[in-house]
């Protein structure tokens, strides 16, 4: 795994070859395997190919379009929205967008309790490392991803689409890469880490 953590890059540019099955399998499978609070697994995971990607990517911009025009969910990250965009044109590159789903979530839009907030930081940790597990499970085939938050920028429209009940958190796109980023800098050791004895 340490090969594959130094191998994955994010992938923008997409080959349009299919993904096997099994390999998808198998990538969904490593999520899954991830660790969870009280063993909740708070995951869902909602693979979109074909036809459906083709429908879902023209909700996306038709969401990205109602932000930048009207009630924005996030309106102080507006210059982000040509950002958005881009990940928009590399999700329609990519055969298969894997949807990240909490069924235990609430809404970005509801107020919560502390306990309720102490379990949705949990659930998101717990996903997160489920969407990193599937990311380096990808990068052993071959696979190339990309780990998509510019969801938030059409959340509404998606959730309508994607009609899951929970907390919509992330994308994930899969292809074959069609590019060979270079790693990009990282902060020394010394600049994150204290030690403490």
């Amino acid at each position: 795994m340490i090969d594959a953590m130094d191998a994955r890059r994010s992938i923008r540019k997409f080959c349009a070859t299919p993904i096997p099955r099994q390999d998808l399998i198998e990538i969904l499978r490593s999520g899954m395997k991830a660790p969870s609070p009280k063993n909740r697994q708070p995951w869902k995971y909602i693979v979109v190919e074909g036809d459906a990607k083709a429908e879902m990517l023209r909700v996306f911009r038709a969401g990205i379009a109602r932000e930048q025009a009207e009630g924005a969910l996030l309106p102080q990250s507006k210059k982000h929205i040509a950002a958005a965009n881009y990940t928009v044109d590399s999700m329609a590159e990519a055969p298969v967008v894997v949807f990240v789903v909490n069924p235990l979530g609430k809404d970005v839009s509801e107020g919560l309790t502390p306990e309720e907030h102490v379990y949705e930081i949990c659930n998101i940790q717990s996903i997160g490392a489920s969407i990193e597990n599937m990311l380096l499970c990808a990068t052993e085939k071959g696979i190339g991803s990309l780990w998509i938050c510019d969801i938030y920028f059409a959340y509404q429209a998606l959730c309508e689409w994607l009609c899951s009940e929970g907390q919509l958190v992330a994308a994930i796109a899969l292809g074959y890469p069609n590019e060979s980023p270079k790693a990009r800098p990282r902060k020394r050791l010394e600049d994150v880490v204290s030690w403490r004895s």
